[in-house]
């Protein structure tokens, strides 16, 4: 069971997560900022996924905490596609319809529990259920992903990927043409405000975060496109909201698109994690993987150039 917190507002307050820690000691000023972004927070009955709204004398705050449920991460015996591996961090090439680490409604079969039972030392680097996990990909994007799996590994590529050092590219098959060979999308991303389970554009003032994708064509077919992504910053299904955001979204995608048919069965979106570039934790060098595409969207980009009539 959730538990239900309701707060009266007494006084005029200039920001949200500021009031609600003061109100609230028993929970950190990060949880209740998170909390607020996931939509658990409400003002005057409406879900507000802003943590520097102000508040009025008089307003009424309803705030859900929701149950906790420890997941028992167990090693599970599930084939892993190996780009890269040494003693410190492992690189793979995920297929689409695996989860990344387990989670309510996901408690077994996911990539974490692969990794367990291919690397027993994990557990405690990077927090209980999401051991070396240094950075994500969605359950039906496939490509590239890097582990860690020592305690410096991990601080490393965490710090390498806040400071934008580490390089990750993509290329997803979009719907439409876009109008120029390149460009950059530079519009914040947060939860919707009206779906928590999706992401949205929302302004900074609004709960947002920045968010930066770079983009040109590689190939063209017709009315389908093939981009090359660039991620400058890595926020939750950031090149799906984007694209969609472009009048172009993804193919495939269950969430941003309006699910046009090609013809062609695909296990999820057309988007995949090709190219990831990093510095070794240790030795300082660079270590740079290409992931291949899957046969799904190999097979799709075949099938659109036959159209086309490029051969």
């Amino acid at each position: 069971m959730s538990a239900i917190n309701s707060i009266q507002v007494t006084e005029n307050s200039d920001r949200l997560d500021r009031y609600l820690s003061q109100e609230l000691s028993d929970l950190s000023r990060s949880r209740i900022q998170q909390l607020i972004e996931q939509g658990h927070v409400q003002i005057n009955d409406k879900i507000c996924t802003s943590k520097k709204i102000n508040l009025k004398t008089g307003d009424r705050i309803t705030l859900e905490l929701p149950t906790i449920q420890p997941l028992e991460v167990i090693a599970e015996d599930i084939p892993l596609d190996i780009l890269y591996e040494d003693d410190e961090l492992i690189i793979l090439n995920k297929p689409a319809g695996l989860v990344v680490h387990p989670a309510p409604g996901h408690p077994d079969g996911t990539l974490v529990n692969a990794i367990l039972a291919h690397c027993p030392n994990l557990p405690g680097i990077g927090g209980v259920q999401r051991p070396g996990i240094v950075h994500r990909l969605d359950k039906d994007t496939t490509g590239a992903i890097a582990i860690a799996k020592t305690d410096l590994a991990y601080q490393h590529l965490q710090a390498q990927l806040q400071a934008k050092t580490a390089r990750r590219e993509y290329l997803g098959l979009i719907y439409g043409v876009p109008k120029t060979e390149t460009g950059i999308i530079d519009l914040p991303i947060g939860r919707n405000p009206q779906d928590r389970k999706k992401m949205a554009i929302v302004s900074i003032e609004d709960g947002g975060r920045n968010a930066i994708t770079h983009w040109r064509v590689k190939e063209r077919f017709g009315n389908y496109t093939l981009i090359h992504f660039q991620l400058e910053t890595g926020r939750t299904h950031q090149i799906r909201v984007h694209s969609a955001k472009m009048g172009h979204p993804i193919v495939g995608d269950p969430i941003y698109s309006s699910g046009h048919s090609l013809g062609v069965n695909l296990p999820g979106q057309a988007l995949h994690a090709w190219k990831l570039q990093l510095q070794h934790p240790v030795s300082g060098e660079l270590v740079a993987v290409t992931a291949p595409l899957p046969r799904s969207l190999t097979t799709l980009l075949e099938v659109l150039r036959r159209r086309s009539g490029i051969y």
